[in-house]
């Protein structure tokens, strides 16, 4: 691959033995500009996960379970592919005594100690990035304007949640906290930007003292007047001078963000003052939605279910009359979302697989590998809309009139998984730990699993993963009233098909306990539900599920859908 070669003549010039490129850009958002997707360039590989590392006569891919299939499609002829955390770079090079390159922008300090962990190896941060090198491209800006969260949203006034980092920072002993995550000061402010295609976050960092002063600092040209005003008492500043600004200050104590502050930013800050061993305290505060945002997200999710709906049932009764295809069924699902005025724009790219395509976990269609609807396959749509306030994320697998019966033992197991985690019965102390085991249960009776979490924390009008919770093997952090999480238990056989159901629930709070709530109102497709493997609770929860669905959505319906909805919705 001549990129690869052209790369490596860099390396002997750097004296490194080998640099690595990662997916995400300087701000270490989930979805990144085209134009900085530096490892689909060096790779091919278009996931939202992994990097890449090339040695002098090897080259590297580490991806997550999600994307193991995607990155031998894409990579696997000039790469070899390993999956994290089974495999990770530290394991690869165990005992080399190599010299390492890399952006120090685009990593931290953080995620080079998981990766890489203790060995014998050598980082050198390289400030020019060796991909601008050889990737010649037009870089078009963005010029949209940030906007503020209209007072209907509901969302606590940015002066109170400012008053609760500063405390914040008074409790730790810090004079600042130095904010790199661009999600985490939209949420700071009440501030959305277009910075990315899918998730409404302005590109920015900010710098806040124990006593409220607050540097922003941004494109300028992004700040309009009505802007200015509202945030009055912040000074907003040229991103550019970021690093001029941090490294004047000496002598004070900072919390940064481990996960997005740069290994570049880092060494700044340490230079001259001393880094508490604290989290940047904004994941958790946004993580709890109040009252008002979660009315606002139920909402979102009916006005959202009511367009997934529709599109279902014309799915249902026209794969077979018409030459329906992936790209032109999810062309077809975002025209009905885009009929509510309500819906701003997607908030990822939509999955749209049938067959085979639909054991790829986060698959992407293109027109190399758009298959057509057909008889006889089952077909996966995870899909979720950015509304006016809220991010919707749901999943539903499809029969195409399929009756294979494996096919419906599994998707029944997956259900069950789905209804166990939805039912479960929430302690003060619940992590996704303990929640996580039970979705596998059914599957894993039959020697099954699948290569992903159950679920993830999501945003309100913001990213639609987010932490600090998630339903995983891994992930220690209390479910709490106001919590947002996935649920989404699937399975997956490679060159065959795949099945996920997911719906987004909540954390509720009645007389002092806590349980799961559903936000998605969307039928889940009986047709591949073998009945006798439900047990009567489970019974019970799905038709209660439906009659919710149907109680929801009915008022959007027309006539026939409504016949459509009452068959959908009616009680196994």
């Amino acid at each position: 691959m001549e990129k690869i070669e052209k790369l490596r003549k860099i390396l002997y010039r750097e004296k490194i033995d080998g640099y690595i490129v990662p997916k995400n850009d300087e701000f270490f958002a989930e979805y990144i500009p085209a134009h900085n997707d530096r490892l689909k360039f060096i790779s091919g590989f278009s996931g939202s996960f992994g990097f890449a590392l090339i040695l002098k006569e090897k080259n590297y891919l580490f991806v997550d379970g999600r994307y193991t299939v995607q990155a031998s499609n894409q990579s696997g002829n000039e790469f070899k592919i390993f999956t994290i955390p089974d495999k990770m770079p530290s394991d690869v090079l165990k005992g080399k005594k190599l010299q390492i390159g890399f952006d120090p922008n685009l990593f931290t300090k953080n995620s080079l100690s998981i990766f890489f962990g203790k060995n014998e190896l050598k980082f050198k941060p390289l400030i020019k990035n060796l991909i601008d090198e050889i990737w010649k491209r037009k870089i078009k800006i963005k010029e949209s304007k940030f906007f503020k969260l209209p007072n209907r949203s509901g969302s606590e006034k940015y002066q109170s949640k400012i008053y609760k980092v500063t405390n914040f920072l008074k409790r730790r002993k810090s004079d600042f906290l130095f904010i790199t995550a661009s999600e985490n000061n939209a949420w700071l402010l009440n501030i959305r930007g277009r910075d990315t295609k899918y998730t409404p976050i302005p590109y920015s960092y900010v710098l806040i003292d124990k006593n409220k002063n607050i540097k922003f600092f941004c494109n300028k040209k992004k700040i309009t007047p009505s802007l200015r005003k509202y945030l009055k008492k912040v000074e907003f500043l040229d991103i550019e001078i970021c690093t001029q600004i941090l490294s004047k200050i000496k002598n004070k104590k900072f919390i940064i963000d481990k996960n997005s502050c740069s290994y570049f930013f880092e060494n700044i800050i340490q230079k001259n003052n001393k880094v508490l061993n604290y989290h940047d305290p904004i994941y958790f505060l946004k993580a709890i939605k109040g009252k008002k945002e979660i009315e606002n997200i139920k909402k979102a999710h009916i006005y959202d279910g009511a367009a997934l709906t529709k599109y279902l049932f014309w799915l249902k009764k026209n794969f077979h009359k018409k030459n329906i295809t992936e790209i032109s069924a999810s062309q077809k699902l975002l025209k009905f979302r885009k009929e509510n005025k309500k819906f701003k724009f997607s908030s990822f790219p939509t999955i749209s697989g049938t067959g085979s395509n639909g054991a790829i976990i986060h698959y992407n269609a293109n027109k190399e590998t758009n298959k057509k609807l057909k008889k006889g396959d089952i077909y996966l749509v995870d899909s979720g809309g950015q509304y006016e306030f809220g991010t919707t994320d749901v999943t539903r697998t499809i029969s195409l009139k399929n009756n294979n019966i494996r096919i419906r033992d599994i998707f029944t197991r997956v259900l069950k998984g789905h209804i166990a985690v939805a039912d479960f019965k929430l302690k003060k102390n619940t992590s996704g730990s303990n929640i996580d085991n039970i979705a596998r249960k059914y599957l894993k009776q039959i020697g099954l699993n699948y290569a992903h979490g159950t679920g993830h924390g999501v945003g309100y009008f913001l990213n639609v993963h987010e932490g600090p919770h998630a339903i995983s093997k891994r992930n220690k952090v209390n479910f709490r009233k106001g919590m947002i999480v996935s649920n989404e238990p699937g399975y997956y056989e490679k060159n065959n098909f795949g099945i996920r159901i997911e719906n987004l629930i909540y954390v509720k709070e009645k007389r002092n306990k806590l349980s799961f709530e559903n936000l998605t109102m969307a039928p889940i497709e009986k047709d591949l539900i073998i009945r006798e493997r439900l047990n009567a609770n489970e019974i019970k929860w799905l038709n209660n599920y439906h009659k919710t669905v149907f109680k929801n959505l009915n008022k959007s319906m027309n006539k026939i859908e409504k016949l459509e909805l009452k068959k959908a919705c009616s009680a196994i």
